[in-house]
């Protein structure tokens, strides 16, 4: 099937966007599972879930709905919802008498996917702790901010990872527990200080008191200036977040009931292809996944053909990633012969997706898998807009609607004024799922969170029916295959070059990742750096997905505009024009 045979007359999106407002109408009803209240939130009042877990470790209880069915896969490594859970409560009971983590206190996690990674994040939050799923491919310097700036006690690390952090782990005073450590350790390692003790008991959790405002985790985004930022989230705003797409998928199935198997041969199951310290990992993927009894697979890492292969071997259900993910299995010559029949859902997040790549979806993948686009950010706990389906096609450079029930978008000028549809401006969004702020940055906070709504950096405009279309980011950010990169993060690293008088970092498209940074620099005169010798030496010193693609080295001055700064655009065009060229 086509986009184009998908695709909806205007009036029958608006039929159909009408007779969704009636079924959320009656889903908002009082005494529904899913209705909602109106509170009070930091002085602002806003729209939750009210009859939903009230923090993450009763959101962890609903896997024992089908406590004997596999949760956790990973290799050899299969764990049901049951032994998941109890290997949690046993290492919360770890945290707390053996290392002394109390609620409230930061707790970090770098490592590589895998079945700890999900234990660590289950024990820390539900004893109430604050997780801080860290980027596992940071370098030293990165790890050393992140540990030092979220105050962490104590930090989850894979051997890889150990190495990084080694120098100045003990001056920082963090105690380290290990994940699948390849040789002895000094440090404790995961499962062997898990099975040791008993579980912590639900009298135990119960005496803790781990309530809905309480801080849950610290995520790190890029920013448009500096270090990266830590997003303070609280069990509200996940859980929440975690309803709305709950929200969303009922809505939906109502609206297309032959997606609902009612005796489905296998349970759900999804391929977890992102890593968890991101949103999409951490919530649209893992935690999602205790609402729907969804079977949860990890890869060692992203690989087309194995993907192929475990959506075949798993019955994976949806397919979820960055996409970029979805393209490459499509040009896999493993793609034809791979048995897609379990699929219901090609979704993708963190990135826009060329309408072209959507073409070949619905071309290649089978009519049941429904493609579907998500946009959101940490700041927002990933919640935004969301599209699918038939609305998909019709709309593909869209992001589509506002999330129902609980978040509320709309555009605004540089003054802040509300526009009007078809007008452009910066989106903003308001809800429960919207960050408590920047851990220890009041100022940063200030600036983006303005009587309640979150000020996204992200330009674009609602059209006629309300679908959310983003044109550009007022932010200074590249999206690389989903990894936000801060430009000036990147032009500080390359500044520090002793060869290097100036520089400037943006962003070219780029079909395969959506975007990939390049830099323009002013060497010093005389200088001969190459562009080997200068990705060497940020090699050590930021992560390699942040490292430019390609260098433009010059002797003059970057080109200005009438302010005095550089003058980035004109850059970024140039780099084009070149690359187009083949130059």
């Amino acid at each position: 099937m086509t986009l184009e045979a998908n695709k909806l007359s205007e009036q029958q999106i608006s039929d159909d966007l009408t007779q969704l407002k009636t079924i959320a109408a009656t889903h908002k009803a009082p005494g529904a599972p899913l209705a909602t209240e109106t509170i009070s939130i930091d002085g602002q009042e806003l729209d939750v879930f009210a009859n939903v877990p009230a923090n993450l470790y009763e959101l962890y209880q609903l896997g024992l709905e089908a406590a004997d069915q596999t949760f956790l896969v990973y290799q050899e490594e299969r764990l049901s919802f049951s032994e998941s859970l109890d290997i949690a409560l046993r290492m919360a009971r770890v945290l707390k008498e053996k290392y002394a983590i109390e609620l409230g206190d930061s707790v970090a996690i770098c490592a590589r996917n895998s079945p700890e990674w999900c234990i660590a994040y289950m024990a820390i939050t539900a004893m109430g702790a604050i997780a801080v799923p860290m980027n596992s491919w940071w370098k030293g310097p990165e790890l050393k901010f992140g540990l030092t700036d979220s105050d962490s006690k104590l930090i989850f690390l894979d051997p890889a990872r150990l190495n990084l952090v080694k120098p100045f782990i003990e001056d920082l005073d963090v105690q380290v527990v290990m994940i699948k450590p390849e040789e002895n350790s000094s440090y404790g390692e995961f499962y062997q200080l898990a099975r040791a003790v008993q579980p912590l008991s639900n009298k135990e959790f119960a005496q803790i008191q781990v309530l809905p405002e309480d801080k849950a985790s610290i995520m790190y985004t890029s920013g448009s200036t500096g270090m990266p930022k830590g997003v303070l989230s609280t069990h509200r705003s996940i859980i929440n977040a975690l309803y709305t797409w709950k929200f969303v998928k009922e809505i939906t199935e109502i609206l297309r009931p032959e997606l609902v198997d009612e005796n489905p041969e296998y349970p759900p199951a999804l391929l977890a292809n992102v890593p968890l310290f991101h949103v999409t990992g951490s919530h649209a993927q893992f935690l999602a996944s205790f609402i729907y009894l969804r079977k949860f697979v990890m890869m060692y890492k992203w690989d087309a053909d194995v993907a192929l292969q475990l959506i075949e071997q798993e019955r994976i259900s949806v397919f979820h990633g960055v996409p970029t993910m979805a393209w490459e299995i499509m040009q896999s010559p493993k793609f034809a012969a791979t048995d897609l029949s379990s699929l219901r859902a090609v979704q993708s997040g963190g990135a826009p997706r060329p309408p072209e790549h959507l073409n070949m979806i619905m071309q290649k993948f089978p009519d049941a898998a429904v493609p579907g686009l998500g946009y959101g950010l940490t700041e927002t706990n990933a919640i935004g807009a969301i599209i699918s389906g038939k609305f998909y096609a019709s709309r593909p450079n869209s992001t589509g609607r506002p999330t129902p029930p609980v978040t509320s978008v709309k555009i605004v000028d540089e003054s802040g004024k509300t526009l009007e549809d078809g007008q452009v401006g910066e989106i903003c969004i308001k809800g429960p799922t919207v960050m408590k702020g920047y851990w220890n940055n009041p100022e940063a906070t200030a600036e983006v969170i303005k009587d309640g709504w979150f000020h996204s950096g992200d330009i674009g405009m609602l059209d006629e029916l309300g679908f959310l279309i983003i044109l550009d980011r007022a932010k200074d950010i590249v999206i690389r295959g989903g990894e936000n990169i801060g430009c000036a993060e990147v032009e500080y690293a390359i500044s520090e070059h002793p060869e290097v008088n100036e520089v400037s970092v943006y962003g070219i498209p780029d079909e395969r990742l959506g975007e990939m940074p390049c830099a323009s620099i002013m060497l010093q005169e005389g200088s001969t750096l190459s562009d080997e010798q200068l990705t060497s030496f940020l090699s050590s010193r930021i992560a390699g997905f942040k490292i430019p693609e390609r260098f433009y080295f010059q002797y003059e001055q970057l080109p200005r505009i009438a302010t005095g700064k550089i003058a980035k655009k004109e850059l970024r065009q140039k780099a084009i024009d070149l690359l187009q060229a083949g130059a």
